[in-house]
């Protein structure tokens, strides 16, 4: 019969052999430590490594805390400012035009044609090609300059006697930048004067009839020559929704 003595020593040596594992059952659970993923939270916590963590240990890789976007700072609106487009002393303008909204401001021949706005040239004609008794067309205009200002908004001068050196499509202007002289090329009927239409963007360049303008320039006139800041940005807009870019 076993002393008790002996049976302690029996016991406590069958329990070594359980933690171990016996040999042939594979490697021992102290040659190769199982790790278990670290959470995505406590990732993004930045808690401490344990001795035991998957980095210390050099088998898994820890997935670094993503970087926070930076928040971005609200846009400041663009000011704008406008300049009547005819820097002359002696000018003259109707509030209404004939068939369709816009203005044609009446100054000598030679005078200088300025940027309403600032922004950027989409269109110019640099050739008289009209041909008098022909329907109407986007040839009436002769020597022009189409402008898409700062503030989304196309301002058009056409019947120009000359366009400035320099200016062409993709060319940014400041407000008040000389464009071209006044004229009478094209349909002007031999009068001197810049023929004035505001209207959106639609096309860009090509739909001459919206180009040449589709809403009353009058009011605006009138406050840029007083040095005033009227826009004509929501009556542009209203025009637009209303009329889905169709003269």
């Amino acid at each position: 019969m076993l002393s008790l003595r002996t049976l302690s020593v029996l016991t406590v040596t069958a329990l070594s052999l359980a933690a171990c594992g016996t040999p042939g059952d594979g490697p021992s659970a102290a040659a190769t430590p199982q790790f278990v993923e670290p959470t995505a939270s406590a990732a993004a916590s930045g808690a401490p490594e344990s001795a035991a963590s998957p980095a210390a240990a050099g088998n898994v890789s820890v997935p670094e805390t993503p970087s926070k976007t930076p928040s971005k700072k609200p846009v400041a609106p663009v000011a704008v400012t406008y300049v009547f487009p005819v820097k002359a002393s002696n000018v003259a303008y109707h509030p209404t035009h004939s068939k369709y909204p816009a203005t044609d401001i009446f100054a000598d021949c030679g005078q200088k044609v300025v940027a309403t706005t600032s922004g950027v040239v989409l269109e110019i004609s640099l050739k008289d090609e009209y041909v008098k008794g022909r329907p109407d067309g986007p040839l009436n205009g002769g020597l022009s300059v189409s402008l898409l200002g700062d503030d989304g908004v196309r301002y058009y001068g056409s019947h120009l006697s000359k366009v400035q050196t320099g200016i062409k499509k993709g060319v940014r202007v400041k407000a008040g930048q000389l464009l071209g002289k006044v004229g009478h090329t094209g349909n002007a009927n031999g009068v001197c004067h810049l023929h004035y239409g505001i209207s959106p963007p639609c096309a860009k360049v090509g739909d001459w009839k919206v180009r040449r303008g589709v809403i009353w320039p009058a009011p605006y006139l009138d406050s840029w020559r007083k040095g005033g800041r009227k826009s004509p940005v929501a009556k542009v807009k209203a025009w637009k929704n209303a009329n889905n870019c169709r003269a």
